[in-house]
């Protein structure tokens, strides 16, 4: 079962190793919280990628993961990088990949971002809205350049996924309303500092179903031709990310051969390279996070195994409720009941709820596995707790590529 979200996954003499790596050693060494990462898992993914788009532009999400050994990993293999923030551009740019390989999207792109952005000549920006769209032409004016630009469209479907993390849904904040692409397009056309060069299009996030996507660019494909009509030739569609990956065991993920067949469907015939921006689908079951129990606790007939990662540590569970699979890093077939509670003063601190968990005692260790992508990239310090170290592993090697954060880290910020 484990192999089913990693291969690199897997119990030896009774101790889980991922790639190769003991890792009751590994949290000898560096302690717990502890963030630990599969570089075989990564660059096989990023592979796999590669081979079924050929042709097409692949920008990984940084969002979902921005460590700069990763990123460095995935530039290393062609790829280049979605940001959303100024910070995210700094540090894919420090990582080696080339502003030319860089999409920018994001509602909220500050000026200082945006001038930061054209003064490193990225391949485009991804609209979000008119406003925007002027702002870009005046500050390209005003540092004397042309920026490129492709139009983010909502094309208004539902990616039957959790509500936060829809983002084509008629009422989100992003992108321009699919009724007034069109309208949009030919006011751009009318900028003299901007060059319209694409159109993208991001429906949402962990989707496991086809038809959603079928839906949204059988949409996107009809504006393309619309435009083409109108004389209006994309150099680039940008059909954003969203593949969901394996986080509950019966999940079962879109094959990547199944989705270039659905983009080829749609697309094929089209002037225009394709753009993807896969994230989650590369690092998500590349991670895990793994955490020490404090205490077992019974309350009016209730388990809670309290333990030393919480919210802070991994947003996800209390944010979306969403589920991460739970398992020992010893191995064993006793289980228990209850809830997985973490150190932090809120009620809605909890990693999993009412789940069959590995039955542990105080000083053992369990693995929460699937946190590669928006761990610890959506971390804080809340309570005043210091930020997991974090580990890449590599094919029984390893090394620390991020330390743990200490109280006197804390000082530097005043």
């Amino acid at each position: 079962m484990l192999k089913e979200f990693s291969p690199y996954l897997e119990y030896k003499d009774g101790i889980l190793h991922f790639d190769g790596v003991n890792l009751l050693e590994l949290v000898r060494e560096f302690g717990t919280p502890l963030y630990v990462y599969s570089e075989s898992h990564v660059r096989e993914r990023a592979r796999e990628y590669k081979k079924n788009f050929k042709d097409a532009l692949l920008c990984f999400a940084v969002k979902s993961n921005y460590n700069l050994h990763l990123l460095r990993i995935l530039g290393e293999e062609g790829f280049g990088a979605d940001v959303v923030s100024g910070g995210e551009l700094y540090l894919s740019l420090k990582a080696g990949i080339k502003g030319e390989k860089i999409v920018y999207a994001g509602v909220g792109k500050t000026e200082e971002e945006i001038k930061l952005a054209i003064g490193e000549g990225i391949l485009m920006f991804n609209v979000e809205s008119e406003e925007e769209l002027y702002l870009l032409d005046e500050l390209s004016k005003s540092l004397k350049k042309r920026s490129r630009v492709s139009i983010r469209v909502n094309p208004q479907i539902d990616p039957r996924t959790h509500p936060y993390i829809a983002t084509g849904i008629r009422n989100s904040k992003f992108g321009i309303e699919y009724s007034r692409a069109l309208e949009v397009y030919k006011k751009a056309k009318t900028l003299k500092n901007l060059e319209v060069v694409g159109i993208h299009c991001h429906i949402g996030s962990q989707i496991l179903e086809l038809s959603p996507f079928e839906e949204a660019f059988y949409k996107i494909s009809k504006l393309c031709e619309e435009l083409l009509n109108l004389g209006i030739e994309l150099k680039y569609i940008d059909l954003g990310g969203g593949l969901g990956i394996k986080y509950r065991p019966e999940d079962e993920e879109i094959s990547l051969e199944d989705y270039r067949r659905v983009v080829e469907k749609f697309f094929k015939g089209f002037p225009s390279r394709i753009v993807l921006e896969p994230g989650r689908s590369v690092v998500g079951n590349a991670g895990i996070l793994i955490t020490q129990v404090q205490f077992f606790k019974q309350k009016e007939g209730k388990n809670f195994l309290i333990v030393d990662a919480g919210m802070n540590d991994l947003l996800r569970p209390s944010l979306y409720s969403s589920y991460h699979h739970v398992v020992g890093l010893r191995e064993g077939e006793e289980f228990v009941v209850g809830d997985l509670v973490g150190p932090i003063c809120e009620s809605g601190d909890f990693l999993a709820k009412g789940r069959k968990l590995p039955k542990v005692k105080r000083g053992d260790y369990l693995c929460i596995l699937s946190a590669g992508a928006y761990g610890f990239s959506m971390s804080s310090n809340y309570n005043l707790r210091p930020r997991p170290a974090e580990v890449l592993l590599s094919k029984g090697n390893y090394k620390l590529i991020r330390r743990r954060e200490t109280y006197q880290d804390f000082l530097k910020w005043f």
